[in-house]
């Protein structure tokens, strides 16, 4: 039986969470998404510690840049240089549009970044396009189940 999309969400916006999740709830392959709200909370997850001993392995991470805690930038870097993690890929979602930005991301090991946009439209259709490619074109390790 093949399982959902597995989908962390890292973003410290209640109202971003929420379009994401209507954005995805609405696309082709039905992820199963996981929210969380700081860097902290999102490397508890996927260390599987604590209140997130018993969560899945995502298959995709969705990461927002400006977190509090701990930043998107550092909860890159450190997934990427974890053996067990680096090769769940890290989507940068963040309303900066800096190259600096861009090109830190990159070189910290995003998979891709994406601007959010600023009208609803065009966020929905970023999350759908998202979630399209990684979980439509690309193929992705996945846990044996």
């Amino acid at each position: 039986m093949k399982t959902m999309p597995q989908v962390l969400l890292v973003d410290d916006n209640p109202a971003d969470i929420g379009l994401a999740q209507e954005a995805l709830a609405g696309g082709r392959h039905q992820s199963q998404i996981s929210p969380v709200a700081d860097g902290e909370e999102a490397m508890a997850y996927l260390h599987r510690t604590g209140r997130y001993r018993n969560a899945m392995r995502p298959d995709l991470v969705i990461l927002d840049l400006n977190l509090p805690k701990k930043d998107g930038r550092a909860v890159l870097a450190e997934a990427k240089t974890d053996k067990e993690l680096r090769s769940i890929p890290i989507v940068v979602f963040s309303t900066s549009s800096s190259m600096l930005d861009i090109r830190r991301s990159y070189e910290l090991g995003a998979n891709c970044y994406v601007s959010k946009p600023g009208n609803l439209k065009g966020y929905l259709l970023a999350v759908q396009a998202i979630e399209e490619f990684w979980f439509g074109s690309a193929r992705l390790p996945r846990e044996e189940k």
